[in-house]
């Protein structure tokens, strides 16, 4: 199970970059980080990429599917499933076993941020946080279906880890052979 080690780097990651983003002050440590302003965006590499902070209540694209507390208790037991499921497959593909860290990795990064955001920062109660995203970038414009993009919707590490880890799931997973049907016996001719 060492690519747990993976999963809790991913975790370490996305919560130090967020806290940075968002801003963090804990006066008994002498921590004082002030964060950025909400809604701000600085260019890290031009208009391509860019930094800014947002606040996601949902899902991917702010999808929301069932309210806050739902989604919650959702990516909780998700995270419990793929923990269950890696245990089970660490007899699997080195690369099946990292896609299936990395998506618990970001399965758990933002479930920290759903769980315990409100309350550490004085917003709401436990389990009804929002995710902080922070990844702002550009791509071509889309037009399809009466709608446009310009901008990809903006996303944080925990979210990056999810998406490369499922399509390294689509990549390494191995479907199960499907048995052939034995033949039907040829009648024998000489018998009659």
């Amino acid at each position: 199970m060492r690519v747990l080690w993976l999963t809790a780097a991913i975790v370490l990651l996305d919560q130090i970059t967020k806290l940075l983003v968002k801003g963090i002050e804990i006066p008994s440590l002498g921590i004082s980080l002030p964060g950025f302003p909400y809604g701000l965006s600085r260019p890290v590499l031009g208009d391509l990429v860019r930094l800014t902070y947002i606040e996601n209540p949902g899902m991917a694209f702010g999808i929301n599917p069932g309210g806050k507390l739902f989604f919650s208790l959702f990516t909780l037991v998700a995270a419990a499933a793929i923990l269950a499921f890696l245990y089970h497959a660490r007899k699997e593909r080195f690369l099946f076993r990292i896609a299936l860290a990395l998506v618990l990795g970001g399965a758990l990064g933002n479930l920290i941020d759903r769980t315990f955001y409100e309350a550490l920062f004085h917003d709401g109660p436990l389990f009804f946080g929002k995710v902080v995203d922070f990844i702002d970038v550009d791509f071509p414009d889309v037009h399809l279906f009466g709608t446009s993009m310009t901008r990809w919707p903006v996303f944080n590490i925990a979210d990056a880890c999810v998406t490369v880890g499922v399509v390294l799931l689509l990549l390494t997973h191995r479907h199960p052979a499907v048995p052939v049907p034995p033949a039907p016996p040829v009648p024998d001719d000489r018998a009659a």
